[in-house]
Formats: C-alpha cells, sequence, structure tokens
C-alpha cells in the first residue's frame, strides 16, 4: 500500500515538472526582448537629441543669414517681389556671312588679277593729275569689258555696305537678312542704271555728248574707288564690337562723303571749259539731280520697311 502511494506520488511530481518546465522556458523567452528593450530606447535617444542639436544649429544660422540679408539695404530683401519674362533667345550664325563677304574679297581679286592694267590705270587717273592722264582717261574709257565688271563689284560692295549700315543703326530686322541685303544691291544698281541713262539721253539731245561721257567717266571712276575702299569697313562693321563697328561706320560715311565732293570738284574742273558754266548753276544741278533724289529714295525706302517689317 506505502509502495502503491509513494508511486502515485512519483508520477505526480513528474507530471507537474513536465506542465511547468515548458511555461517556465517560455517566459524566459517573453521576458528577453524586456531585459535589452533599455539598450535600444537609449541609443534611439542620443540620436535624437544629436539631431535636435543639430537642427537647433541650422536654425540659428539661417536666422542668423536672414537677419542680415534684412539688414543688407542693397539687397533690398524687404521690397515687392518682381516677376521677369524671359524669352528664348534666337542663336544667329554669321557663316553665311563670312563666306559671303570671303566671296566678294575673292571676287575682288580676281578682277584684279585679270584687268590688272585696267587696275593699275584706274587709280593712276585717280591720283594723277599731269598731261597724261588725258592718255590714261583714253584707255579706260576704251576697256568696255574691266570697267563693267568694276562697276558691277561697285553695285555688290555698295549694297552690301548699305545693308550693315542699316543694320548697324538699328534700322532693319535681321530676320530679313537676305531680302533686304538683295533689295539693297538690287536699289543701288537701279539707281546707277537709271543715272546712267538719263545722262546718256540728255547729252544725245542737248548735243553735249563728249561732256556727258566726260562726266560719266568721273562719276564711275569715284564709284570703282569707292567699291573696293568699303571692303574693309564692310567686313569691320560685320564681325567688330559695337564700339569698333559704329567707328568704322562713321569713317567710311566720312569717307564717302569726302569721295562725292571730290568727284562734284572733277567734274566742274572738267566741264567748265566746255559747258561755260558757273559754280552756282552746277551746285544747283548737284543738288537736283544727285542729291535730292538720293534723300526721297532713302526716306522711302525707310517706310517701306518699317511698314513691312
Amino acid at each position: 500500500m506505502q509502495k502503491t502511494f509513494r508511486l502515485l506520488k512519483q508520477l505526480i511530481f513528474l507530471f507537474c515538472w513536465i506542465i511547468c518546465v515548458p511555461v517556465s522556458l517560455y517566459a524566459q523567452k517573453v521576458d528577453s526582448p524586456l531585459i535589452s528593450a533599455p539598450k535600444v530606447d537609449s541609443l534611439q535617444i542620443q540620436t535624437l537629441q544629436k539631431t535636435i542639436a543639430v537642427n537647433a544649429t541650422d536654425s540659428q544660422h539661417i536666422t542668423t543669414v536672414q537677419s542680415l540679408l534684412l539688414k543688407n539695404t542693397f539687397l533690398n530683401s524687404r521690397g515687392t517681389p518682381l516677376s521677369i519674362v524671359v524669352k528664348s533667345r534666337k542663336a544667329t550664325s554669321d557663316d553665311a556671312i563670312f563666306y559671303l563677304l570671303a566671296g566678294l574679297v575673292l571676287l575682288m581679286g580676281l578682277i584684279k588679277f585679270f584687268f590688272a592694267r585696267y587696275f593699275t590705270n584706274l587709280f593712276r587717273v585717280f591720283f594723277n593729275s599731269s598731261l597724261r592722264q588725258n592718255q590714261l582717261t583714253d584707255q579706260l574709257l576704251q576697256d568696255k569689258l574691266p570697267s563693267l565688271f568694276f562697276n558691277i563689284f561697285f553695285i555688290i560692295s555698295g549694297g552690301i555696305y548699305v545693308y550693315f549700315l542699316l543694320a548697324e543703326y538699328k534700322l532693319i530686322d535681321d530676320q530679313y537678312r537676305w531680302v533686304i541685303m538683295g533689295a539693297c544691291i538690287g536699289v543701288l544698281g537701279v539707281i546707277y542704271v537709271v543715272k546712267f541713262c538719263t545722262l546718256k539721253f540728255t547729252g544725245w539731245v542737248t548735243g553735249y555728248k563728249e561732256a556727258t561721257d566726260t562726266y560719266i567717266f568721273v562719276i564711275f571712276l569715284i564709284s570703282k574707288i569707292i567699291g573696293m575702299i568699303l571692303i574693309p569697313f564692310v567686313i569691320l562693321i560685320a564681325f567688330s564690337d559695337l564700339s569698333v563697328a559704329a567707328v568704322s561706320a562713321l569713317v567710311s560715311l566720312l569717307i564717302i562723303g569726302f569721295l562725292l565732293l571730290l568727284r562734284f570738284f572733277k567734274s566742274y574742273g572738267l566741264l567748265q571749259n566746255q559747258l561755260k558754266i558757273s559754280k552756282l548753276h552746277f551746285l544747283l544741278y548737284i543738288a537736283g539731280v544727285e542729291v535730292i533724289p538720293l534723300l526721297l529714295i532713302y526716306k522711302g525706302l525707310l517706310i517701306l520697311l518699317s511698314k513691312n517689317l
């Protein structure tokens, strides 16, 4: 009986031990995070403290910068903000202009190469005032083909110069560059063709054909010289800075004015003995036939361009 009771007691103890051991093990697993939790919280607290300190420093720095900006009178930080409309800039290339002027210089070189004798005599007549000038003049009058090429070159270079002169003084729009340049060359060509035909007709009607031919020769002589002188000024106006281009335009206008005055004096000196005219009559002719039509054409072109552009 005692043995049976002892065995039963052992079984009950074993059963209780089997039940209590897993419960204790489960309690240890549950309690283990609770023991290590304070370490993780301390790291988070330190990180949070450092972040707060950095933010406080940054906020103090930003406040200091803002106070300096508000105190600076040159920045006008307290003023009313303005909105500026930004327009996209269209890049313009000058490669075509470069090749155009290079072709113009090449054309000048070819004309000088093929008509070197005419080129030399042209400048000798322009600068020489001795008796040999009559012989050289006759030689130049006989060379019709070189004279035609030099006149064409003057019309091209003069038209390009007029275009860049209008562009320098902001009288035209670069959007219609080639149309305006072609118009300048065409108008200049029409002016000199009309002038040539008018003088020829006047000489035929009045019977002063020789005097008219002399006057036409002087006009186109000075025009040929102007056409060659304009080449460096066209290059300077096209590719230089605004200050250099403005000075170049002014100098070129002064040189053209001087050459036109020289043309009038040369013409009067050659025609004085043939026509027996006074200086006043010749000046009135120049003003009525040479200056006023050009001014009217210039004014008309400005009105036309301002309406179309």
